[in-house]
């Protein structure tokens, strides 16, 4: 049987706790970026937990891609002896890039890492693609604009280049996010990562007429208030298709998205991938689809995978997730009578939690018959997040047959509570 090859499966990493979730749950490769070094300005993440991040990636076998895809004026290049020596201290694997400029610049003084081109190079056809390796580039990110059959295309045309595309996360309403409502309107730089998440506001339509400024509300029907709100991208229920056109690296969005979703996202696709490497003919996304759609959603779209997207790749309604879960929170200590479960939301007696366990779609859940504070030891009805409030959780509740999976970072979820 000839073995089948996967793509990589890439994941973000906003905080050093990400990183060690990713690399738990399966992660090929993680990309992180830096405060004003990266599309991530507000990143929560720092050079030393970066470095510290690298480090146990390589410790794992795993690769680390540093986002430096801004695109810079000349006054940042006074900055770049700085930035080089960041480089120099990280060693990351590689550097994804958008501006040509930078492009030059790391070409230059860094001729040793591989170049990645960024999605905000808007990527979409294999002259572009031709364009970038001959300017030094080993893979191009392709934009979320090209379909499915275009990448069939631009693989064939383009076979000894790396070829990444993103299989879900958020999408932006602009063109491959290059998106300047926030800066106009707030004054908060999109493309620096302080985006203030316009396309998500409510609108209502005013006419102002002209000669007298008096405004006159606009009648809206029920899809008129959320124009620019694009659902989630999700290629889980076409992955067998994105796999066989052979990418080589298949791209999680979320570096600022919660330690949860990451191992959510990456246990889905990690388990999907090993599924269907092992039996390509007979695969079924729907048991992955189950544990996605357990996520914080606006809805699930797989956008321009088929061509131009229609009216069902945006949510009109509202912005809110469609889920009826969410974190329960994640082991952060364990030792041979008990589990330490750090809240991520009020948690209350007679909750059913259900831990997401790194290397199997089997899980494990418990309804708690009573709720243990990890502090003193107190029995308590209930239980707010946040503070690092925490609960004990004997091993006794969780059975024998995956104990040894019950590690730190371990995520768990839950039904929301409702009143």
């Amino acid at each position: 049987m000839t073995k089948i090859k996967l793509p990589e499966l890439l994941a973000p990493a906003g905080t050093l706790d990400a990183f060690k979730t990713a690399i738990l749950y399966g992660a090929d490769a993680i990309y992180a970026g830096l405060p004003g070094f990266s599309m991530r300005a507000r990143a929560k993440i720092n050079t030393e937990e970066v470095k510290q991040g690298i480090e146990l990636a390589h410790a794992a076998g795993k690769k680390v891609y540093l986002a430096f895809n801004l695109f810079a004026h000349d006054h940042e290049y006074v900055n770049m002896p700085r930035v080089s020596e960041t480089i120099n201290y990280l060693h990351p694997d590689a550097l994804i890039v958008s501006d040509p400029g930078i492009v030059m610049w790391v070409r230059e003084h860094h001729p040793d890492i591989p170049i990645h081109i960024s999605t905000q190079a808007n990527i979409c056809s294999a002259h572009t693609v031709k364009f970038w390796q001959n300017a030094g580039a080993k893979l191009c990110v392709l934009a979320r604009e090209v379909s499915h059959k275009e990448f069939r295309t631009i693989r064939e045309s383009c076979p000894d280049v790396g070829l990444e595309i993103f299989v879900h996360g958020a999408m932006c309403m602009s063109y491959s996010g290059r998106c300047l409502l926030s800066n106009f309107i707030t004054g908060r730089p999109a493309n620096r990562g302080a985006c203030a998440q316009l396309c998500r506001w409510k609108y209502d339509v005013v006419l102002r007429e002209k000669e007298t400024g008096v405004e006159m509300p606009v009648t809206e029907d029920e899809r008129g208030a959320y124009i620019m709100n694009s659902k989630d991208l999700c290629l889980m229920p076409r992955l067998a298709e994105v796999v066989s056109a052979n990418p080589d690296s298949l791209k999680i969005e979320g570096r600022n998205r919660s330690e949860y979703y990451v191992g959510s996202v990456v246990h889905a696709y990690r388990c999907a991938l090993d599924a269907y490497a092992r039996d390509p003919e007979n695969f079924d996304p729907a048991p992955f689809m189950e544990n996605l759609n357990r996520l914080e959603t606006r809805g699930y779209t797989t956008a321009f995978f088929d061509g131009p997207v229609t009216p069902d790749a945006h949510n009109y309604e509202t912005t809110r997730s469609t889920s009826d879960y969410h974190a329960a929170g994640v082991i952060t200590a364990a030792d041979d009578k008990n589990i330490t479960f750090e809240l991520r939301n009020e948690t209350r007696t007679g909750d059913e939690i259900t831990f997401i366990l790194p290397g199997t779609m089997e899980s494990v859940s418990v309804k708690l018959p009573e709720l243990i504070n990890a502090k003193n030891g107190e029995t308590v009805e209930k239980l707010a997040a946040g503070m690092g409030n925490s609960i004990l959780i004997p091993r006794a509740w969780l059975g024998d047959k995956y104990a040894d999976k019950f590690v730190p970072y371990v995520l768990a979820y839950k039904k929301k509570n409702r009143e």
